[in-house]
C-alpha cells in the first residue's frame, strides 16, 4: 500500500526529475552562443558592424558586442590588452606605424573596405584658383597626413622631395608654388576646423560622421593609383586570434557579394569595398 509519506517523496523526486530534463532541453537544444567583441569607430565602421554583420553572426550563433570610440590610439590599446577581441577602424600603414612606435605585434586579418580621402572646400571653393597663403587642414598623425599631402600633390598644390613618401610630413616638400600654410591637428578635429581654413583634407569617415561625402569633395584620391592597396581599412586582432573561427566568420561575412552590395546601397562612393 502507498503511503502518503511515499507519494510525497516519489511526486517531489517526478518533479525534480522533470525540472532538470526542461532545463537539460533547454540549456542542450542549441549551444550558448559564443561572444565577439569589436572595438570601431562610428561611422561607417560601427554602423556596419551592427546593421550588417551583427545579424548575419547571430544566425551563425555569434554574439557581435560593439564598442566606439572616436580616436585612433584606445582601440588599439584595448585589443592588445585583450579588452576587445578585434577592431575595426584603421588602414594597414597606420597599423604598421602604431606597432612601430608602441612595441606592440597587432595584426590586421583581412582588408574589408575603402575610404577615399577628399579635399574639402573651407572659406574657400575654389581649388583651382587657391590663393597665395592659403591655409589648409591636415590630420597631424604620420601616416593620414602622408596621405593628405600626397594627394595635395595629385592635385599639383604642392610636390614632395620624394613623390610616394607614405609618411610626408610639411617639412618634406620640396616646392610649395602658392605659399601654402598648414593647420595640423588630430584627424577627428578636422571637419571642425573648415569654417576656420579655406581647405581641409579629411578622412572618410570623418567626413561621413560630420554630413559630408565624396560628391562634395573638390578633389578625391584616384581610385587607381596606391589608395586602395595602401589604405583599404583592416580587421585587426593579436597574434594568438587571428585563426580564431569567430573573427574568421567575421571576415567571411565582411568579405561577402553581399556585403559589397551593401556599400553601393548605403554608402555609393564613400565606402569602397576593398576585396
Amino acid at each position: 500500500m502507498l503511503t502518503r509519506k511515499a507519494f510525497l517523496s516519489g511526486s517531489a523526486a517526478l518533479f525534480t526529475s522533470l525540472a532538470l530534463g526542461a532545463c537539460s532541453s533547454n540549456n542542450g537544444g542549441q549551444a550558448q552562443a559564443q561572444t565577439l567583441t569589436v572595438a570601431a569607430s562610428p561611422s561607417p565602421h560601427a554602423k556596419i558592424l551592427n546593421d550588417f554583420a551583427a545579424p548575419r553572426l547571430k544566425d551563425q550563433n555569434i554574439d557581435l558586442q560593439v564598442k566606439e570610440y572616436t580616436d585612433y590610439i584606445i582601440p588599439n590599446q584595448v585589443t592588445s590588452s585583450g579588452e576587445v577581441d578585434a577592431n575595426y577602424f584603421q588602414h594597414i600603414n597606420y597599423l604598421n606605424n602604431y606597432n612601430q612606435e608602441n612595441g606592440t605585434d597587432l595584426v590586421g586579418v583581412a582588408a574589408i573596405h575603402y575610404e577615399p580621402f577628399g579635399i574639402y572646400a573651407g572659406q574657400s571653393s575654389d581649388l583651382n584658383n587657391i590663393q597665395d597663403g592659403a591655409q589648409i587642414a591636415v590630420p597631424n598623425d604620420p601616416t593620414n597626413e602622408g596621405r593628405a599631402l600626397l594627394l595635395l600633390q595629385q592635385e599639383n598644390l604642392i610636390q614632395l622631395q620624394d613623390s610616394n613618401n607614405l609618411n610626408a610630413t610639411p617639412n618634406d616638400i620640396a616646392s610649395n608654388p602658392h605659399n601654402i600654410r598648414f593647420s595640423e591637428v588630430e584627424a577627428a578635429a578636422v571637419p571642425r576646423q573648415l569654417q576656420d581654413v579655406d581647405f581641409a583634407v579629411i578622412n572618410g569617415n570623418y567626413a561621413i560622421e560630420a554630413g559630408m561625402h565624396v560628391s562634395d569633395a573638390l578633389a578625391v584620391e584616384a581610385a587607381d593609383g596606391t589608395a586602395v592597396q595602401q589604405y583599404a581599412n583592416y580587421i585587426v586582432t593579436t597574434p594568438d586570434k587571428q585563426d580564431d573561427d569567430r573573427i574568421k566568420a567575421l571576415v567571411s561575412v565582411l568579405t561577402s557579394d553581399d556585403f559589397r552590395q551593401y556599400l553601393k546601397d548605403t554608402y555609393d562612393q564613400d565606402v569602397l569595398p576593398a576585396f
